[in-house]
This record gives structure tokens, sequence and C-alpha cells, in this order.
């Protein structure tokens, strides 16, 4: 792979992470950076943990991973969404909160499935080890990175909008989970 390759998929698998992020800290008005550091290293560790286990695993994970990948992604991210719009229209509260720690890792693990599968597909190519670090590497920054960013801005949305936000947040969560399972 060259370096636009790995770009690429880093920047494309870490798009779900982004935004989640966004839509989750619409409720966070003034993020401490010390709490977004934790959740950022958390997803990057969560995402790129499971690229690692769908490339050492390789064959006999992606036969198992490519039939249900989709499914647990919606089943994820329609929870996810759901509950973001039920706290928003009803005033209850939030059930994925990105400062609890299953919260956390309920996100984490919603938005990296997908990394799970493309370790997978590089395991089955028969990519080595060297070959396949960059790509770790670049999963790792470009998910925090994607995670800080969207953290300030969703905080940022949350203080403009109130619970607007929180719907917008919600909607885009359901579209992102409907538009991976029919596409």
């Amino acid at each position: 792979m060259n370096l636009w390759e790995v770009l690429l998929i880093a920047a494309s698998l870490c798009a779900d992470c982004f935004a989640v992020s966004l839509c989750s800290s619409v409720k966070l008005r003034d993020p401490d950076w010390k709490k977004v550091a934790v959740i950022a290293l958390a997803f990057a560790i969560i995402q790129t943990g499971l690229l690692l286990a769908g490339w050492a695993l390789g064959e006999l994970f992606v036969g198992l991973l490519g039939k249900a990948v989709k499914a647990v992604a919606f089943l994820l991210l329609l929870y996810v969404g759901g509950s973001m719009l039920y706290s928003a229209v009803f005033g209850k509260e939030e059930v994925l909160e990105l400062n609890s720690f299953r919260g956390i890792v309920l996100g984490g693990i919603a938005t990296s499935i997908d990394a799970a599968a493309v370790g997978a597909a590089q395991g089955v190519a028969d990519v080595g080890f060297m070959e396949f670090l960059p790509l770790a590497l670049a999963v790792f920054v470009i998910t925090a990175l994607s995670v800080i960013a969207g953290i300030s801005g969703g905080s940022r949305l949350g203080k403009w909008l109130g619970r607007t936000a929180e719907i917008l947040g919600g909607a885009v969560l359901l579209f992102i989970a409907f538009w991976n399972l029919f596409r």
C-alpha cells in the first residue's frame, strides 16, 4: 500500500468515530481537555485493536465477521442514535454519554467493527506485519484526531443549538446506521 491508500483507508475508518463523537458531545458545553484526550485515546485504541485483531485472525475472522459486520454495526448505531433522539425529545438521560466508561467503550466498538473487517481483509491478502504497520499507526493517529475534532465541534454545536443539536445528532447516527445497512 502506498501512503495515499493508507491515509484514505484510515480516514474512511474513522469517519464513524468522528460522527459519533460529534453527535454524542453536543451536551458537553466546555469539555475538559484531559477527558477529551482520554476519550480520543480510548477510541483510537479500540479502533486500532480491532484492526489488528482482524489482521491477525485473517481468513477465519473474515468469514465470521463478513456476515455479521453490517448487522452488528447497524444495531449499535441504531441504539446510540435512537437513544440520543429519545433523550432529546423526551428529556430523559442520554444512554450514550462520552463521560462514562460504558459510553466510551460502546461508542468505540460501534464505530470500529468495520476496522476489524478491513484488518481481516489485509490478513487474507497475506499482508505482512511491517507492511500493515503504517496502516495501523495511521488509523490510531487519525482516529484520535477525528474524535478530538468531533468532541470540540459537538460541544460548540451543543452550545449554539441546544436540544436541536441533540435531535440532529441522533438523526445523523440513525442515517449512518441505515445507510451502512443498505449499501
